[in-house]
Order: C-alpha cells, then structure tokens, then sequence
C-alpha cells in the first residue's frame, strides 16, 4: 500500500515537472516577441520624445530661418530697415553682400551695418 502511495506521488512528480518543462518551452517559443516588445517600451517614449522636439522646436526654427534669408536678400536700395539694436533707416547703399549703409533722421546720417544686424525690412517691396 505504501509502495503505491510512493508510486502515486513519483507520477504526479513526473507530470508535474513534465507540465512545467512544457510551459518552460512554451515561455521560450514567445520569448523573442516579449524582448521585442519590452525593448519597444523602453525606446517608444524617447522616440516620441524625438519627434515631438523635431516638429514643436527644430522645424519651426529651420522655417523662421528661411523667411528670414529670403528677407534679407531680398532687401533693396530704398527700402525702410530696422536694426536689432533699433535704429530705423532707409538704404541708400549696398557694398558686397554684407554692408549695408543706411540713412537714418533729419540729418541724413549714415550708418554702415552688417546683413546680420538687419531686423526686419519695413518696406514691402513688389
């Protein structure tokens, strides 16, 4: 009677380890889908986080650019100009590509500037 009960348990044994090998195979077959799906979790929030910068600060920034240049060479003698430091003039001269000379107030002064200092064109030229 012992000796069955023994024989009894060895075999729930043997279909115990046999049904947790199986599920252990089981585990192994998915086992590539769930590394491929955990390393997607881990690098899927910084890939939006990517896009997002490109298109909320990069693209925007890269269009303001162009304008900007295509402000800039499109500037011609007797326009109205203002400067990133304020001062307002009309363009009298343009020496290269690079300086500008401006008259600005009653006086007539003129000023040399840069291309880069050139803020915005006031005058829309057709």
């Amino acid at each position: 009677m012992i000796m069955s009960k023994i024989n009894g348990l060895l075999m729930l044994a043997a279909d115990a380890a046999g049904s947790a090998a199986d599920a252990a195979d089981s585990l192994q077959d998915v086992s590539p889908y769930a590394s491929l799906i955990s390393a997607l979790t881990t690098f899927l929030p910084l890939v939006i986080i990517v896009v997002a910068f490109y298109f909320f600060l990069i693209r925007p920034q890269k269009k303001q650019e162009k304008e900007k240049q295509k402000m800039l060479n499109s500037i011609e003698i007797g326009d109205t100009i203002t400067t990133i430091g304020g001062i307002t003039g009309i363009v009298r001269q343009i020496k290269d590509d690079e300086i500008y000379i401006i008259e600005t107030g009653a006086d007539k002064n003129r000023i040399s500037i840069r291309k880069w200092a050139i803020q915005n064109k006031d005058t829309i030229s057709e």
